[in-house]
């Protein structure tokens, strides 16, 4: 049986939770403090068997806290697992490498993926993104500049974007 660890952070918008594999990769985190909503959202194949709580998940505890703190970058190193297609996996990689305060389109998105016409699959993979803040999906906006949808809420998503932008 598996075990994955688990750690809540107050954050200055509300807990923090992530979910981190033995070997320090996230395998899902966001603004919630429902561990087992969120251990839902991990790829069945990924999943761990046991969870255990810990106060302190080392790097990525200390990266959250950075990141909230104004470092936007801290988050950058830290691995992620997650598992579906190759277009999804793709597009989160690519999605890691959009920077703080420079947010884009799902349209953008789709086109820095390798196929600009795939928009609704671009929006699908932030939908599907379990390890938000690692895999930066509120950099995401709609072509008119409007929010979108955000699993954790569109009050988040403007919070986070607003975070960057001022930094």
């Amino acid at each position: 049986m598996t075990t994955a660890h688990w750690s809540t952070l107050d954050t200055r918008i509300g807990p923090f939770t992530a979910i981190v594999a033995a070997d320090g990769a996230v395998l899902a985190s966001g603004w919630t403090s429902d561990v087992d909503s969120l251990h839902s959202i991990v790829s069945p194949s990924l999943r761990a068997g046991q969870l255990r709580r810990t106060r302190d998940l080392g790097e990525v505890t200390t990266a959250v806290r950075r990141y909230h703190a104004g470092e936007f970058d801290a988050v950058d190193p830290i691995p992620v697992r997650q598992r579906a297609g190759e277009f999804l996996a793709h597009a989160w990689d690519v999605l890691r490498s959009v920077p703080a305060g420079k947010p884009v389109t799902y349209t953008e998105l789709a086109a820095l993926a390798g196929r600009p016409d795939a928009v609704r699959a671009a929006a699908s993979a932030c939908a599907r993104n379990a390890c938000a803040l690692f895999v930066p999906c509120h950099r995401v906006l709609r072509i008119s500049g409007a929010m979108g949808g955000f699993r954790w809420g569109v009050d988040v998503k403007r919070w986070l974007l607003d975070h960057e932008s001022d930094g």
